[in-house]
């Protein structure tokens, strides 16, 4: 294996594949969650330990179909990343550095299907990058209370992000619009599957949470203001702000 990065993921590849996961603490107590169990023998959630390339996704998905948020994220990766570092598959590119984030105009988030209150969630979260990627050292639930001191990551963004990063199988995401659909199915015993599926015993714990939670009031898109928006106000106070010079979480 070669190229820039080839250490780094020799090093974190047990916890990629799982290794930090333990199956045996999962005792489903629900038919549903038994089945998905057993249809998923010796899965394992994985762990990416990268917290702002769990977040930004995360906070692309809030209020919005799955289809949109993928094409936003593929349009501003391709443009604004890197290409990954060989061997690679042509096309593969590298998500871009938070200073990189900072400094997409407000008219390219537009481009890629963004609204002002997403791209002002993320323009926000990477003024602070450095303090949320310490989280990926902390446990779940402290992860997610700092997580959610910036305004526009709720419960529901911060759940999906620490899924990720952090491998957190008790994150339960609650409020999204597909979620307390798929948790009724399932409670039902029908064929319904979640965004990812019923591949983890653990997603289909995330969904069997009482249904009906309504959406964080945080994570809910609203119109910018008159003339100027938010995302535009944002981009503004991150150029002209030195990166040293950081909200303290």
């Amino acid at each position: 294996m070669g190229g820039r990065g080839a250490e780094w993921l020799l090093e974190r590849m047990p916890e990629l594949l799982g290794a930090a996961d333990d199956p045996s603490a999962f005792a489903p107590r629900h038919r549903v969650l038994a089945v998905a169990r057993h249809r998923r023998p010796g899965l394992r959630l994985t762990r990416t330990g990268l917290v702002l390339e769990s977040l930004i996704p995360s906070v692309l998905e809030q209020k919005v179909t799955t289809g949109e948020a993928y094409r936003a994220w593929r349009l501003l990766v391709r443009a604004y990343g890197e290409p990954a570092p060989g061997p690679a598959p042509e096309g593969m590119y590298v998500m871009p550095e938070a200073r990189t984030w900072a400094l997409i105009p407000s008219w390219e988030w537009h481009r890629a299907g963004v609204d002002d209150k997403r791209a002002s969630t993320i323009l926000r979260a990477v003024r602070v990058a450095g303090r949320l990627e310490e989280t990926a050292a902390m446990a779940p639930e402290a992860a997610q209370a700092r997580l959610e001191v910036v305004p526009g990551i709720g419960p529901w963004t911060s759940a999906e992000t620490v899924q990720r990063s952090h491998g957190a199988a008790d994150a339960v995401t609650v409020g999204g619009s597909a979620s307390a659909g798929d948790r009724g199915v399932g409670a039902r015993g029908g064929p319904g599957r979640g965004r990812r599926g019923d591949a983890a015993a653990a997603g289909a714990v995330r969904r069997a949470a009482a249904s009906g939670c309504p959406a964080d009031p945080a994570e809910r898109p609203h119109a910018g203001a008159a003339g100027t928006t938010d995302a535009a106000r944002e981009h503004r106070r991150v150029v002209n702000r030195p990166l040293r010079q950081r909200a303290p979480l």
